[in-house]
């Protein structure tokens, strides 16, 4: 059966239960989730509940969010002023949800599509991407994770190289990975603009545009750019379409690429923290 795969909840947890009854009526489709569960939406603890529920038919890779709410988790971090994680920190299960997340990986590949929360480095193939991915992973699955979430902020090092070494090294993989938008033709990660491609500024491309990319024999899915909105191309499925500004949740059958839509209520204006 065909993956269907969800864009970003951002702890909309109304349209996702809306969304689902439309596009996996008899709940048996496998269930792909491109990251950032939780944060800034009305109901990040009903989300991330309603998808840790879901079991083995849903396949979760983190966003920023979600790793922002690990280390706040953690005492790595402070919660921002407009972060709505509270409600999940203050639960009962929290302990069990947290565990969860955090075993959760960092990208999915299957069925030749690759699913990341914002972009794969134009050096890395599909195979490398998982394999990245993983060193985070293991991090954050071991027992001083929140030693890692501590140093994890930061926009250094800006660009990829295999000699990397410790923290700088996950730091790298994890803003590739969850925070990626625009590149230079150096291949440096470019985190300043986050409008769409209509306003790409000189010297920087959409990082799924990078000449070579050695990813784009494979179809890639993810979410994390909202103002860039749904595209569908041969190589790439974006999925962000702005739920928590008043926009939709969106999902994508990967078999046949038909698209499941919900309109969604305005949890945040644009340009609020």
């Amino acid at each position: 059966m065909s993956p269907i795969a969800i864009g970003d909840l951002q702890g909309c947890d109304a349209p996702l239960a809306s969304l689902l009854a439309a596009c996996d009526p008899d709940g048996s489709s496998p269930l792909w989730f491109a990251g950032d569960l939780v944060n800034r939406g009305p109901d990040s603890l009903g989300a991330l509940r309603r998808v840790q529920a879901l079991g083995d038919r849903a396949t979760t890779v983190l966003g920023n969010h979600d790793l922002h709410l690990l280390a706040v988790a953690a005492g790595a971090r402070a919660a921002g002023r407009g972060d709505t994680l509270e409600p999940i920190l203050a639960a009962p299960d929290a302990d069990r949800l947290i565990d969860w997340l955090r075993t959760r990986p960092l990208a999915h590949f299957a069925d030749g599509h690759l699913m990341v929360h914002a972009g794969v480095f134009p050096r890395w193939t599909a195979d490398e991407t998982v394999a990245l991915a993983e060193e985070v992973g293991a991090v954050l699955r071991g027992p001083h994770w929140g030693d890692f979430l501590r140093t994890m902020y930061g926009n250094w090092p800006d660009r990829w190289d295999d000699a990397l070494s410790g923290d700088d090294r996950l730091r790298a993989i994890v803003n590739a990975l969850t925070r990626m938008r625009f590149v230079d033709v150096t291949g440096r990660m470019d985190f300043s603009v986050k409008e769409g491609t209509a306003a790409t500024p000189p010297g920087l491309v959409p990082w799924f545009d990078a000449p070579g990319r050695r990813s784009a024999g494979v179809t890639v899915v993810f979410g994390h750019w909202s103002t860039l909105g749904l595209v569908l191309r041969p190589d790439l499925i974006a999925l962000d379409t702005g739920c928590v500004w008043g926009g939709a949740l969106t999902a994508v059958r990967l078999g046949d690429r038909r698209v499941f839509q919900m309109r969604c209520p305005q949890a945040r204006a644009p340009g609020r923290a």
